[in-house]
């Protein structure tokens, strides 16, 4: 008689264990945290809002919360499962005590935001120096994409409305650093509006810009080694202008609609002058064609210096032609003050701001798939404290994990490093936690642990 084979084995449960610590690869975050010295920066910002006898910093409240966000909770509740593992985390405040920071936070408004924001730009520029060449910013630009996401509502919240896609919620504005192909994205703005924001908006794009510019080391605040990317929702007057301002200097690649006026140049636009666009990987496309708009009078109202670069292509199967699209080719413009280089390369750069979504989807996994607090003020804070966790997930992988590892999605992190539990060893009043050896991602937990620790202290 053959042995069946494919059942699970039966393993009985009980309570009482001792010795074992679960989330152990959550570690990997808090070295992350002390290794940068944010704990003390975001404290040290936060001492304002510390009552005398009190016994749990504001600092560490906040960034209990942003691990507990960054680990897959979603609202303020969720510290509860850093609470349960204080070896690892520390004492942790109760739900009461966390509920009355961000209150009295949101209370405060800006002044509150400001200070978070300046911790967190202060830490960023010691992370970039320790970083060096895996640096976003290493071959000194920096490329801020800003894009807009809808976050649905299910129960009436201040400010939520209808929604440009007959949905209900917000729709806050937000911008990141792109990291390029090597890692991710860092968050630098996160700016809160109701859900029938517009999308063209110039003021909350500028306001967007200037938070995001503000995260950013000084010398890469101003001047033509930053670039803003944004979708046509950015292709306004208004912020073109801002951006282009003397003294300001700033580099941008923004979509435009395709307007009667652009429509009438492309076809102007002699069959010549169309050259060959490339694909994702930087080689020739075929069936795609980039050329610039030089015959067109309104560009003279625009910024000086500005070009607008068009590109055709055959459209995917299944996708539907618009009125403006030329002898069944679909059209897409872009501006941009970018002097010189190939357009197929400038194209390719600009196609390159759909990482951007990338970034939004891992932002909705981190918290921004609802907002769990009622007041506008209240999710603002809870907005910071998305954009904290999202920090941390992106200056770990930078700092600490090499190759392929630095690329893994949210989900493969939280599932094969974060949720690894480890065997507690106390010895020489020293804590060690000792991972199972026939987990397949010990090595790589134990590797970006000792890149970690080899950073300098800060101070």
């Amino acid at each position: 008689m053959k042995k069946r084979s494919g059942s699970y084995p039966r393993v009985r449960v009980e309570g009482g264990g001792r010795g074992v610590v679960s989330q152990a690869g959550s570690v990997l975050l808090v070295e992350t945290v002390r290794k940068l010295g944010l704990d003390t920066a975001i404290s040290a910002a936060l001492a304002p809002w510390r009552k005398p006898r009190t016994v749990h910093d504001p600092g560490k409240i906040l960034l209990d919360v942003a691990l507990a966000v960054a680990l897959g909770g979603d609202c303020l509740a969720d510290v509860a499962m850093l609470r349960a593992e204080p070896v690892v985390f520390g004492p942790v405040a109760s739900g009461p005590t966390v509920s009355r920071l961000v209150d009295a936070l949101a209370a405060s408004g800006p002044k509150a935001l400001a200070a978070i924001r300046g911790a967190r730009s202060e830490v960023r520029t010691r992370v970039w120096e320790l970083a060096g060449a895996d640096s976003p910013a290493a071959d000194g630009q920096v490329i801020v994409d800003i894009d807009g996401v809808l976050v649905l509502a299910h129960s009436e919240k201040q400010d939520a409305t209808a929604t440009w896609q007959k949905t209900f919620g917000h729709h806050p504005l937000v911008a990141f650093v792109d990291h390029g192909q090597a890692g991710s994205g860092e968050p630098v703005a996160a700016l809160l509006r109701p859900g029938n924001a517009g999308s063209n908006t110039a003021t909350d794009h500028i306001t967007a810009t200037g938070l995001a510019l503000a995260q950013l080391p000084g010398h890469l605040r101003r001047g033509r080694q930053t670039l803003i990317r944004t979708d046509s929702a950015g292709g306004t007057h208004a912020f073109l202008d801002w951006l282009s301002k003397p003294g300001r200097w700033l580099s941008y690649s923004v979509g435009m609609t395709i307007t009667d006026t652009i429509h009438q140049a492309v076809l102007k636009i002699p069959k010549k002058a169309w050259t060959p666009a490339y694909d994702a990987g930087g080689t020739e496309r075929p069936g795609a064609w980039v050329a610039e708009i030089i015959d067109m009078p309104d560009l003279r109202t625009w910024p000086k210096g500005m070009r607008l670069i068009v590109r055709k292509e055959r459209p995917h199967p299944g996708a539907q032609l618009r009125f403006t699209d030329l002898d069944g080719l679909r059209l897409t413009c872009f501006a941009t003050n970018t002097k010189g280089g190939q357009l197929a390369d400038l194209e390719l750069r600009h196609r390159r701001r759909a990482r951007c979504e990338d970034r939004i989807r891992r932002a909705r996994d981190t918290g921004l798939r609802n907002l769990p607090l009622q007041d506008t003020a209240q999710n603002r804070i809870w907005l910071e404290i998305i954009s904290l966790a999202l920090d941390l997930l992106a200056w770990m992988p930078m700092l600490a994990l090499t190759g392929k590892t630095r690329r893994w999605e949210l989900k493969r992190l939280r599932l094969r490093l974060f949720s690894a539990a480890a065997q507690l060893v106390t010895t020489g009043r020293r804590h060690w936690l000792r991972l199972p050896a026939r987990w397949p991602w010990t090595d790589v937990f134990t590797h970006a642990t000792e890149r970690l620790h080899a950073l300098p202290n800060p101070g």
